[in-house]
């Protein structure tokens, strides 16, 4: 089997309110893997925002050039293929997004080929991931902020994570504590601060926090900062979580080994791919470090079922109803992993017309 051709294009999807209120819309930057055997491959990277997708669409279509011809099945010799190329550009930030989008296309036709879904192929610990309801922005209402949260403890979640934005670390406490008392002690919660402190800015945050039995403390300063990590989580009381704007295994070996985190939280659409993703699960594994994949369910779900060490997965209820086929509902609490071959997901028939940006 080879590849004939890769499609690339980028879809412009708005988003509800109240999610709409803090990003108005995503863009997924989409691989289309086409094949002489007549198999598709699906990839895509999830651009949060939106902001750079026309570069990452631009370097996919670099990388695409180099599968041509080649058998698609060989998913880790191409990876490396794409990964050693073009050695002054480091795969991360929007090379590491295209370098996804293009692994994970790569991995749905190696599971079609093989008949099998992907947590089959890698050896499937479980067949139900439970996940988080994830929202929770800072432009959010305390009305939108609880009936969010309401909405994703009717579908069984029995966690919930919301954003801590404001300048005043005391009115971040008294949202957490209104969600904390609405929800009520059966769903346990997580904060999130987006990389918008500094090292003893997060201290402090966090010392207001720590008598609320909260899960983690999210992304508390800077990615780049893997010292300033562990600054911090040696400081705090709270578990410390990062890992969505870490992008390849050495930089989660450096977190590691630093002590910086106790959940480590790769995203397979920015991670370079399923096959970068896996190796972090298996390195965080050696380490009894909880692997909590970033957004993307409907493709981190495989991840998750494979891996020993997952905890959770992250459902942001967000995709409009005509963009996918085959996506994966939360029952439950929980998504099951998809029996179908590969991934499992397919565009709508008529999303592409719909959402194609030009």
């Amino acid at each position: 089997m080879k590849i004939t051709a890769i499609d690339t294009f980028t879809l412009r999807i708005p988003t509800a309110k109240p999610i709409a209120l803090d990003l108005p819309e995503h863009r997924l930057v989409v691989t289309r893997i086409r094949t002489d055997a007549g198999l598709d491959g699906l990839g895509y990277a999830l651009v949060f925002g939106g902001a750079g997708s026309e570069a990452v669409e631009a370097y996919a279509r670099r990388l695409a050039v180099l599968l041509v011809g080649e058998d698609p099945t060989q998913v880790g010799r191409l990876w490396e293929k794409m990964y050693r190329a073009d050695r002054g550009i480091r795969k991360v930030g929007v090379a590491g997004y295209a370098l996804s989008a293009l692994d994970i296309g790569l991995w749905d036709v190696t599971g079609k080929a093989a008949g099998l879904p992907l947590a089959k192929l890698w050896g499937a610990v479980v067949d139900r991931v439970p996940a988080y309801g994830s929202g929770g922005w800072g432009s959010y209402s305390l009305d939108d902020l609880i009936g969010e949260a309401k909405r994703y403890t009717t579908m069984g979640c029995r966690y919930y994570k919301m954003k801590i934005h404001h300048a005043d670390p005391l009115e971040n406490r008294r949202r957490v504590e209104a969600v904390k008392k609405a929800v009520g002690d059966g769903v346990r919660l997580m904060v999130d601060v987006n990389q918008k402190l500094d090292v003893d800015g997060a201290i402090r945050q966090a010392r207001v926090l720590e008598d609320l039995d909260l899960v983690w403390y999210e992304e508390p300063t800077l990615a780049d900062d893997p010292a300033g990590y562990a600054e911090v989580a040696r400081a705090i009381k709270i578990p410390v979580a990062t890992g969505e704007n870490n992008y390849t295994r050495f930089e989660f070996r450096d977190l590691i080994e630093r002590g910086a985190a106790r959940y480590l939280m790769p995203d397979v659409c920015r991670a370079n791919g399923f096959t970068e993703t896996l190796r972090i699960g298996a390195l965080a594994a050696a380490h009894q470090v909880a692997l909590s994949p970033h957004v993307v369910h409907e493709l981190s779900v495989h991840v998750a079922a494979a891996l020993p060490n997952a905890f959770l997965v992250e459902f942001i209820d967000w995709t409009p109803g005509d963009l996918f086929e085959g996506l994966p509902k939360c029952e439950g609490g929980a998504f099951r992993v998809p029996d179908r071959p590969g991934h499992g997901i397919a565009l709508a028939p008529d999303a592409e017309k719909k959402y194609r940006l030009t």
